[in-house]
């Protein structure tokens, strides 16, 4: 401990007397300079050395061990790696029937319809359910008008038929008004022997002209009946074009009530409605033709997506996959390629130049939640490894041709050449060089 100069003792002054002067007082006394600050110099230049000291040994040490306490590693480990690519898309169903408006005859051809009935979307439907209905009063009235044609036609072919009779009844009177004119010239004739030359050739003539008009009645009859059956076909004609006519618009009539092809879900198609894409409702005015819905198979959906034409060539049908649906997360289905386009197509908001092949994968088994047009995405497995050892990408260094990694033996890192085999985005197969618990490092290593 410091010592410090006390003050000293201050002498007792006699007692004043009288003099002539003042009396004299001796100077003060201050103590020597202090010597505190000394204890806290001593402690930080002690620490100062202390770190000195330690920061030497880690440098040391570090330098003796090449730093590898100070990289990053990672264990290699043993398992399967799979490449594996991803598509997004979204779901369909690979069984379905889309409902259209059928078309119609006049005078509802291609006039809009209006939708009285509609099933919900969303619904079960068996096969045999109504699901639409539309509305066809201006048909059935219709359809009275052409039942009225039929009956006038029918009656036209009666009326034609009376009219007939009438007239084979006249023409057979005419033939036997001929056929006693006939006769009576025959007699005549028979008895001109007391006649004049000229009488008797004129009762000849009269003969040959009564059995001229005769025969000619006589043939009448058979052109008679020619032209009555060709006049009755044609109103009969005129009775079945009618009658066609109103079966036509009958079988029309119960096109008006659409039912489902099959069993399946409801899926509403889209439509403008003051300016607007909303789905088909009841009420909506469609023309004929047009799609307005369609009963789809919810156990056989599949993944409808676009891969890019240069990964396309690594896509084969029957590849495995593992499909999700953005809306539901936790749900998952197993897949595989069913299909792959033979043509590239571009998006309608992409550029000249950017192709995709449309892939479609179908997945397996089923949830009520999967229904069509929902987003979803697929990883395909491109291909798989087996009992593989398994390191990070970036742990692998090539150098000349040679793939090598930095093993972690004894506090140090060992340079070790290694065989690789599949590799995906994030890391890679080693074939041989390397086992399963080693650890390898995957950032900077000085060789040294």
């Amino acid at each position: 401990m410091s010592a410090s100069t006390q003050p000293a003792p201050v002498p007792s002054r006699p007692p004043a007397t009288p003099g002539p002067g003042p009396v004299p007082v001796p100077p003060p006394v201050h103590p020597g300079p202090s010597r505190r600050w000394l204890v806290p110099a001593g402690l930080a230049l002690i620490g100062l050395l202390a770190g000195a000291l330690y920061l030497a040994l880690r440098t040391n040490q570090a330098t003796q061990t090449g730093s590898a306490d100070l990289v990053r590693t990672v264990q290699a480990t043993a398992g399967t790696l799979e490449r594996v690519v991803r598509i997004a898309g979204q779901t369909a169903a690979r069984n379905y029937v889309t409902v259209r408006v059928p078309s119609f005859r006049a005078p509802d051809s291609g006039r809009d319809l209006t939708l009285v009935k509609l099933a919900d979307a969303g619904t079960f439907v068996k096969k045999g359910d109504i699901v639409a209905e539309l509305d066809a009063q201006s048909l059935r009235d219709h359809i009275d008008d052409a039942q009225d044609q039929v009956l006038q036609a029918e009656n036209a072919v009666l009326k034609q038929r009376a009219q007939q009779e009438v007239e084979r009844e006249t023409l057979q009177h005419n033939i036997r008004v001929a056929k006693a004119d006939l006769d009576k010239a025959r007699l005549d004739h028979a008895a001109g022997e007391v006649k004049t030359e000229i009488e008797r050739e004129l009762l000849r003539l009269a003969v040959e002209e009564a059995e001229a008009a005769y025969k000619q009645l006589q043939r009448d009859v058979a052109f008679k009946a020619a032209a009555d059956a060709a006049d009755l076909a044609i109103l009969q004609v005129a009775v079945r074009k009618a009658q066609i006519h109103v079966d036509n618009h009958r079988n029309d009539l119960r096109s008006f009530v659409i039912r489902a092809p099959m069993d399946g879900l409801v899926v509403m198609h889209q439509t403008f409605r003051q300016g607007q894409t909303v789905q088909v409702q009841l009420g909506d005015n469609v023309r004929p033709g047009q799609p307005f819905m369609k009963i789809v198979d919810i156990s056989s959906m599949q993944l409808e997506g676009l891969v890019s034409q240069a990964d396309s060539n690594q896509f084969r049908i029957g590849q495995r996959a593992i499909i999700g649906l953005d809306a539901f997360p936790d749900l998952r289905f197993e897949g595989r390629i069913e299909s792959i386009g033979a043509l590239a197509v571009k998006g309608m908001w992409e550029t000249y130049y950017v192709r995709n092949v449309p892939v479609r994968i179908a997945i397996e088994g089923s949830d009520p939640r999967l229904i069509p047009d929902l987003s979803a995405w697929a990883d395909v497995r491109l291909a798989t490894e087996p009992n593989a050892i398994i390191v990070p990408r970036e742990a692998v260094r090539s150098e000349n041709g040679q793939d090598f990694v930095y093993v972690k033996v004894n506090n140090k890192f060992v340079k070790r050449p290694v065989e690789l085999g599949l590799k995906n985005t994030t890391h890679v197969a080693v074939k041989s060089g390397l086992e399963a618990g080693e650890e390898v490092a995957v950032g900077d290593v000085d060789p040294k």
